[in-house]
């Protein structure tokens, strides 16, 4: 399965190839790395010229070169929200567009169950960066814990609930190492309906805990079974930079779920070029829902 995020009006992926991917944020057009593009470039060099926001990396070194009308920040609507963009030192503007179908899937999924639940569906959110998944989920009606190990990235994802007129939802704000959150989750006895995750290959929590994906997943898998509630709706699994294959994530999940009637999805997350239609491998999933 492929789930692909198409042009809309303030995003659009104009080009990718060489290694390179030219986008647009409302009006600010975008060239950045990506290992993804393979092929060549389908627009002339003239149009990427033009890009007005150049990442560039050297060896160590990064930066972005930016034209004089570049704002520090502006919004963006995408998805049926309002999202702050700004380019930022690890290339990355604040929004990953290719989970759009995602967010599209928790919310038919919380809709379609939520008479089901005598009590509020409880969605957990780990890694949850600048919240689109965690603004989703809440929109539908859901009780949010939205958990990330970087202060910024928190704050930014409060300013995107801000910005949706969605600061009064339900929505728990944590900055915390995800390993360490899970664990005093399960000593305090507190259950989630639904986990979704986007586990980076590697990081480090707010007081410097190590992550790698390579050796913590297993232990996260296990802690997040542990927290999950008696009749769970679903469990996502996103990744991108770890290199694995949607299939190693669907054996995880069959561990977790086990016990649990429901069934399981797996495929790529694309997004499509606006004048190629072809698609930019932007990551892959595994998701887990109930009958």
């Amino acid at each position: 399965m492929i789930l692909t995020t198409k042009k809309t009006k303030d995003y659009e992926l104009l080009d990718a190839g060489d290694g390179l991917k030219l986008e647009r944020y409302a009006n600010v057009v975008f060239s950045r790395p990506d290992p993804e593009a393979l092929w060549k470039r389908n627009l002339p060099s003239s149009v990427w010229d033009k890009a007005d926001a150049v990442f560039i990396r050297q060896g160590t070194r990064t930066e972005w070169k930016l034209k004089n009308s570049v704002p520090a920040k502006w919004n963006i609507d995408f998805g049926g929200y309002t999202f702050a963009i700004k380019p930022t030192s690890f290339k990355h503007v604040g929004l990953f567009p290719e989970q759009l179908a995602n967010w599209d899937w928790m919310k038919e999924v919380i809709n379609k169950n939520k008479k089901d639940y005598p009590e509020t569906i409880k969605v957990l959110n780990l890694f949850g960066y600048t919240g689109g998944a965690s603004l989703a989920c809440a929109d539908a009606g859901a009780e949010v814990c939205h958990v990330d190990g970087s202060k910024s990235a928190v704050a930014w994802a409060k300013e995107n609930a801000e910005l949706s007129g969605l600061a009064d939802k339900p929505i728990r704000w944590i900055i915390d190492d995800v390993i360490v959150f899970l664990k005093r989750e399960v000593k305090r006895g507190n259950k989630y309906d639904a986990i979704l995750m986007d586990p980076p290959a590697f990081g480090h929590g707010p007081k410097d805990e190590l992550w790698k994906i390579e050796e913590h997943f297993i232990e996260l898998m296990d802690l997040c079974k542990e927290v999950l509630s008696d009749d769970p709706l679903f469990v996502l699994i996103n990744g991108y930079t770890a290199g694995y294959s949607p299939i190693a994530y669907e054996n995880c999940l069959i561990d977790v779920m086990g016990s649990h009637k429901g069934s399981i999805e797996i495929g790529e997350l694309g997004i499509e070029e606006s004048e190629t239609n072809r698609i930019l491998p932007c990551g892959i999933f595994a998701r887990w829902q109930k009958k």
